[in-house]
């Protein structure tokens, strides 16, 4: 009776610092995802920071004015956590916020640090998921909104190295950077 048997890989689950998608256009079908998810990210920066017009007025420009790019979303969120988020606003927490986003983008952008990007961006969701209080009556969905459907995104990117492929992923992981193969690939 004849066994029919895989080959064994000599590498140890140690060494797997993620998975490439296999078919060059589910590669490019991740990349353009990437691509798209960045601008989620770039696009509340820009426009909260320089004032565009879109959701925010040029009058309410971050940069040019001062005014909290987190103030006009707070005012809006409802639901038991929103006074706690109003309470801990503030310019380090517009900092933060907007940095979050900025690097977030950037690392979706270029192809790299994706797990980082993955578990900063997944928080930001997250966070803005639980502030909007989806449980409660009237909202559009009590289970998975954009944001959750971000943050699972986010993780499929960065599990299937989709900064490879129209990114510096590659070159990024095999650069002298420490952690440039495993925590900050």
């Amino acid at each position: 009776m004849a066994t029919i048997s895989a080959p064994i890989s000599t590498r140890s689950v140690a060494d797997d610092t993620g998975a490439s998608a296999t078919s060059v256009a589910a590669r490019r079908a991740l990349a353009c995802c990437r691509l798209l998810l960045s601008v989620v990210f770039l696009w509340p920066v820009a426009d909260k920071a320089f004032g565009l017009g879109y959701a925010t007025p040029p009058e309410a420009a971050w940069l040019t004015t001062g005014t909290s790019p987190t103030a006009g979303y707070l005012e809006h969120a409802s639901g038991p956590l929103s006074q706690s988020l109003a309470a801990v606003s503030g310019p380090v927490v517009d900092a933060l916020y907007m940095l979050g986003m900025l690097g977030t983008g950037l690392a979706l952008l270029l192809g790299v640090g994706m797990r980082v990007a993955a578990a900063a961006g997944g928080l930001l969701m997250l966070s803005l998921w639980l502030s909007t209080w989806p449980f409660a009556a009237g909202s559009h969905n009590p289970l998975v909104d954009e944001h959750v459907v971000y943050t699972a995104l986010l993780v499929a990117l960065a599990l299937t190295r989709a900064g490879d492929t129209w990114g510096l992923g590659r070159a990024w992981a095999a650069s002298p950077v420490p952690g440039a193969r495993t925590l900050l690939r």
